[in-house]
């Protein structure tokens, strides 16, 4: 059976920054184009808007630049308008070879937002193409509110359509720019544009306004669509776009579909865009979430040890991830067996008991436990079978006064030696690290980890007087570490975070 090829137009670089907030760079464009282009391996990229601004100007001619020379340029596209040509210009100008026109989909926004007639539209689409092909620019139309315009003036779309159909238009790509569609909706009317005009390549753009983006996505392949246009984490306007991760999931597992994604690559290009961006990933998001991947209950890791029952299609290593347990009060024998296994830790049964009991102890007063706390939970429950700290923190001095930058004093003693250093930072934790970092470098000779990323928050249920949670994530050679301590002060947590990361490293090496 010949699988069915779906092509994917990813539009994160201007459908996704209309996200509130979002705002990239230029340099930021050009690393997200190029890591959808060849790492991710998506078929298109639509990257700005024509005429924004003379900073959408740098990035789109940065990234036509380095496309044209990775032979890549075919693949970026750029949304203009029918403006008498400015829009073509201004895109041929930054080095681009594609246009996606924007053009009225629905009698009521010809009408009203253009005042035109649709016989005037035409005649104003037909020019504007005319001229994009005069400038060596390709075209593909987009029908703005398209699925307004099925509902309420079919007649009007088929007649928008019949009057540049035969112009030379590469593809059809039709929205539900307001979100409104159900998917009965978006079967019934992709059903009848392809019965209609079965020798046209249709996209599918989905909004996500009643969370049915995806749904409505299998829809429009069912149907015979040929391309969807997604956005790396679902941003977009309003609630956002269909998410590539999970376009990509369902394509290839609900409908049995091919397409040229790398899934392998979809975490890192989720989290780039995460940091990019500034826009969180929930933890609970399909695919790329944080939590995603992790059983909690003990049952299910019981499951997945005798048989993998509690697994689906959705293996964490098609993304670029891998399963794990979660530590916490749901935690049974087979979680603590499976963290422990990871870690290279044997205990007998007695043992284990104790341990799972400190865990859920530690749960139910709702501390996080991660796989790195194990040794220290093991040694402190068993008072053995884990070697004492080589790093541990005798004393420190953190302080700050208006005006003046934060300072630390630190004595560390590492094995037999006691070290001390000074330093001053932007902020009391940036202090105490960099004083550590003296230590470190000047003292020992050695390389300081990196810290890769830093959260702070009340554990859930907690109150804002009450303890608050920090976890820190480091990069030490190529291995990644991830520690958290809670305290009732941000810095004293940080603080021992940090100790718990070093003694890891130093227990290591």
């Amino acid at each position: 059976m010949t699988q069915t090829f779906i092509e994917i137009m990813d539009t994160t670089l201007r459908d996704g920054e209309q996200t509130s907030g979002v705002s990239f760079l230029p340099h930021e464009k050009l690393v997200i184009a190029r890591k959808l282009l060849q790492d991710v391996n998506v078929d298109r990229i639509e990257v700005a808007s024509a005429r924004v601004s003379d900073g959408e100007k740098e990035a789109v001619s940065n990234i036509c630049r380095w496309a044209q020379k990775a032979g890549l340029l075919d693949r970026v596209e750029v949304l203009g308008f029918v403006d008498g040509g400015v829009s073509v210009d201004w895109i041929r100008d930054c080095g681009c070879r594609n246009i996606n026109l924007l053009t009225k989909g629905s009698k009521l926004h010809c009408e009203s937002q253009l005042r035109k007639t649709v016989e005037e539209h035409i005649a104003d689409i037909r020019k504007a193409v005319e001229y994009a092909h005069s400038q060596g620019i390709g075209v593909n139309v987009y029908l703005e509110d398209w699925s307004n315009g099925m509902r309420n003036s079919p007649d009007y779309v088929f007649q928008l359509v019949d009057g540049i159909r035969d112009i030379g238009i590469k593809r059809f790509m039709l929205p539900d720019t307001l979100g409104v569609l159900n998917p009965l909706e978006c079967i019934n009317f992709m059903r009848r544009m392809v019965k209609r005009y079965p020798e046209m390549h249709f996209d599918f753009h989905a909004h996500n306004d009643y969370d049915l983006a995806i749904s409505n996505v299998l829809g429009a392949v069912l149907c015979g669509c040929k391309g969807i246009h997604t956005s790396v984490n679902g941003l977009g306007e309003r609630t956002g776009n269909a998410p590539l991760s999970s376009v990509q999931a369902i394509l290839k597992d609900h409908f049995h579909a091919k397409t040229s994604i790398n899934e392998v690559k979809l975490n890192e290009i989720s989290r780039l865009v995460e940091n990019y961006s500034g826009i969180a990933v929930p933890p609970n998001k399909p695919i790329i979430g944080e939590s995603v991947f992790t059983q909690v209950a003990g049952v299910h890791a019981d499951g997945d040890k005798k048989n993998s029952l509690y697994c689906n299609d959705l293996l964490p290593e098609r993304f670029g991830r891998k399963r794990e347990y979660a530590l916490g009060k749901n935690s049974g024998k087979a979680n603590i067996l499976k963290n422990l296994e990871e870690l290279g830790l044997e205990l007998t049964p007695e043992q284990t008991r104790r341990v799972t009991d400190r865990i859920i102890e530690l749960g139910d007063k709702k501390q996080l436990v991660t796989q790195e706390d194990l040794p220290y939970i093991v040694s402190d429950v068993l008072k053995h079978s884990a070697p004492d700290d080589r790093v541990k923190l005798l004393s420190y001095m953190v302080s700050t006064a208006y005006g003046l930058k934060p300072m630390a004093s630190v004595k560390l003693q590492i094995d037999d030696q006691v070290y001390e250093e000074s330093a001053m930072g932007d902020g009391m934790y940036d202090a105490f690290v960099k004083a550590v970092k003296h230590i470190y470098r000047g003292k020992l000779g050695r390389e300081f980890p990196w810290l890769t990323n830093y959260v702070v928050k009340i554990p859930p249920g907690g109150r804002t007087d009450a303890l608050v949670q920090t976890s820190i994530s480091w990069l030490y050679g190529d291995k990644h570490y991830r520690t958290h301590a809670v305290d009732a002060d941000q810095t004293e947590a940080a603080i021992m975070a940090t100790i718990k990361m070093l003694n890891l490293i130093e227990n290591q090496i």
